[in-house]
């Protein structure tokens, strides 16, 4: 075989491009390069003091599999007695609304379906949650950073 008819490694795929395309947390999908976190704080209904370190040790792992059905991660969690914040890492074809409705739902059916003693008296009509959260972006550069790049722009004449 003469070397004219051998192909040639792409340098698009040469161990530095590909190191390059493999920072951490960067996350690629089909058509798209991501990094997207996002900040969500549910509170208990009525803001009852309900949640015991057993109850959010308990919801836990029930957040991280609600996540993993999504092709999100829990990259943080924890809480106090009547809140919790959790910290995700998600793809941007997944709609904030309906995985925080999931996270809501699916963590309160399992919470009372395990009936903790210290819940007996909270819990109202089945409810464990209030119907809103708190939802903010979070990560990479600050706004101003971000927009002083975009300013910066060599605009086309």
């Amino acid at each position: 075989m003469n070397m004219s008819m051998k192909k040639s490694k792409s340098p698009r795929n040469s161990p530095e491009a590909v190191k390059k395309r493999s920072q951490v947390g960067i996350r690629h999908g089909r058509h798209c390069v991501f990094l997207m976190h996002i900040h969500l704080v549910f509170v208990a209904k009525y803001r009852k003091r309900q949640f015991t370190k057993e109850i959010l040790s308990f919801m836990e792992p029930i957040f991280r599999d609600v996540c993993t059905d999504f092709e999100a991660e829990l990259k943080e969690f924890n809480g106090e007695s009547d809140h919790v914040h959790l910290l995700i890492n998600y793809p941007p074809k997944v709609a904030v609304s309906k995985l925080v409705n999931s996270l809501k739902g699916v963590s309160s059916r399992f919470v009372r379906k395990k009936k903790f003693p210290s819940l007996h008296k909270y819990i109202w009509m089945d409810s464990l949650w209030t119907p809103s959260y708190f939802a903010g972006s979070c990560g990479g550069a600050p706004l101003e950073v971000i927009k002083q790049y975009i300013e910066q722009q060599e605009t086309p004449h």
